[in-house]
Parts: C-alpha cells; structure tokens; sequence
C-alpha cells in the first residue's frame, strides 16, 4: 500500500491487482490520495477487460434486458479442497495468511471479481448482503467457501457464491442476469460467447466476432473469430485501455469512449467495502450488512 501511495503522490500512473489493501481504511487513505493526485489508476479486473463482457454491459445499459430483477453469479474452484498451504505451495500459503491475504481468503481472492463483475455488467450498485463464509479445510485460518444473499439498488435481489473447495472446478466464474424482458449468461471458462434470451422467443448466441457483436465488444477483440481468446487477452485490454487514457492526456485530448471501461480506484474501494461487509456480516450470524 505504501508503494502505490507514494507512487500516487509523485503523480505517477498506477496499475493495481486486487483486492486494492489488506484493509477498509488503507483503502480509503490510497483512495483520497489518487484523487488528490488525479492520476490514472487502473485495477486489473481482468474479466472486464473479454469481449463478451463488454457486450453484455452493452446490451444492459441499452434495456435489452429490460428492469433487471435478478443477478446470479458464482466463481467456485477446487485447488484448496485439501491444506495445499501446508505443503509449502506458495500460492496456497500467502492467500489463506492473513497477514498477507487480508481478512477474508475466497472472498477476497475471487468473490471480488464476482462482485465486480455483476455491478460492471449490470451498472447497478449492491447496497447491502448477507452472507456466511466458512472455513472447510481443517486448521485454514480464513474462508474457503462463501454464500451471500444481494440487495441492489431500484429492487434488484442476487446471490453470490464462492469457493476453493468445489471439486471438479477449475475457475468457474458465471454470471446470469435476468430483466422483464429477457436473460444473458456468460461463463469464463467459454469466453467467446454470450447466450441471449429474449423473453418469449429462442435463445440467441452470440460469439466473439460474429453477427451480432457490438462495437465496444470489437474494440476488445484481437482475432478472428472462432479462435480461442480470453484470460491474457483481458490483461491485455485492461493495459491497452489505460495506455489510451494517458496517452490522451499527454496529447491534451479526450480518449476513446471504450478505454475508459477499466475498473479503476472506485472499483476497488468497492471491493474493500464488499469484503467488509461479507466479513462482519458472517460474524454476525449472516445479518444484512450495508456495503457503504
């Protein structure tokens, strides 16, 4: 934290992982000093950063879906069914330490990017959650498993599910959004399509470069389609974007509309606040907890 602070005092561009701190209130000091600072600072969301993603952000923001009313998402793995952090594997040791992975572990690590992912998709802000994390590996000093009920606003009701402990799953993150007037569902794991369901009518699919793929999702597509592309393609959009919105400062111009779709401080006070919540609400036997 201090690094990305000072980093931000000199007005030095930033690019971030998540979760932004170990802490709320680091957050929120390294929150007002990039204000102050008014530096670019990108937060590697990476999933934000796939075409079919920005499609269905698209398709929302445009009514497509209609009044969104509920939003599914879940992003459950295997890798720490057993304590792998015990045997010296370095992954598994800093993300179930507190002291190194803050104060949550799945929640944390991946239930941010699917928080993220229903608010960056739908455009609505959850305002409050209850939820109850548990910790299924003898001996593991923080969660491995998480369930959470989500209030949004203007009435929309989710559900958020992660986990470590999911045999048979690899990195599952899925999202599904339903409206009055239709439903879309993404899954990382097939990046290149989005599936369409207008109310009443057959399920449409819709591919990575093909018919019915919109600009902002061309704007994040490298390849022809029908080709693989995902995971470090969207690293790659994320740092592509950001080096469009500096560039455009040097040359005292706006940037392009697309680049500004990377997560940036905001986000990522959003997911220290999230992290929070589902935190004390667990600790408090699941009762609703405000995000703010």
């Amino acid at each position: 934290m201090r690094r990305r602070r000072a980093f931000a005092e000199k007005k030095i561009h930033v690019i971030c992982d998540k979760p932004l701190t170990h802490r709320l209130e680091d957050a929120l000091t390294l929150a007002d000093t990039v204000r102050q600072s008014g530096i670019v600072f990108g937060l590697t969301h990476n999933y934000t950063g796939y075409p079919m993603v920005r499609q269905a952000r698209a398709m929302v923001a445009s009514g497509e879906l209609g009044k969104i009313r509920v939003v599914q998402v879940e992003y459950p793995q295997d890798w720490l069914t057993t304590t792998l952090e015990e045997t010296g594997q370095k992954q598994a040791a800093w993300r179930t330490d507190p002291a190194r992975a803050g104060g949550a572990g799945s929640v944390g690590d991946i239930g941010t990017h699917a928080f993220n992912l229903a608010e960056f998709v739908t455009g609505l802000r959850c305002e409050s959650l209850a939820a109850d994390l548990t910790r299924f590996a003898p001996g593991r000093a923080l969660d491995d498993n998480a369930h959470m009920l989500l209030r949004f606003a203007g009435g929309g009701r989710g559900m958020l599910w992660s986990s470590q402990v999911a045999p048979g799953n690899e990195n599952g993150l899925r999202l599904r959004v339903y409206g009055d007037k239709g439903g879309l569902e993404w899954l990382q794991e097939e990046p290149n399509t989005l599936i369409f369901s207008p109310f009443g009518k057959p399920p449409q699919r819709i591919t990575r470069g093909g018919h019915g793929a919109l600009p902002v999702a061309a704007h994040a597509t490298r390849i022809p389609s029908g080709h693989p592309e995902g995971y470090l393609e969207g690293f790659a959009q994320l740092y592509r974007d950001l080096a469009e919105q500096i560039t455009a400062r040097i040359d005292k111009r706006e940037p392009d509309q697309a680049a500004l779709l990377v997560p940036g401080i905001e986000d990522g006070l959003r997911g220290m606040r999230f992290i929070t919540a589902a935190v004390a609400s667990s600790e408090r036997d699941s009762a609703w907890t405000k995000i703010e």
